[in-house]
């Protein structure tokens, strides 16, 4: 699963949480300040909201794993 077959979405609530989900469940929501910022930095462009989601949810690459069939 990529984001770019299986992407994040959100939707930002009247109360300013912002509900952030994928395959059509929510994953986490978002409240307070970081709510605030998260949905200020959103609405530029695909990608950089992909990433933004990504990052809120814990879901991205770290830069330490390794590749499927890498040797150790």
């Amino acid at each position: 699963m990529s984001l770019d077959t299986d992407p994040f979405d959100y939707r930002i609530t009247k109360s300013g949480d912002v509900l952030v989900s994928r395959g059509g469940r929510v994953v986490v929501t978002v409240r307070g300040a970081q709510a605030r910022r998260l949905a200020g930095d959103l609405g530029r462009d695909d990608d950089h909201d992909q990433q933004l989601l990504a990052r809120v949810t814990g879901n991205y690459k770290r830069g330490n794993e390794r590749a499927p069939n890498a040797r150790p």
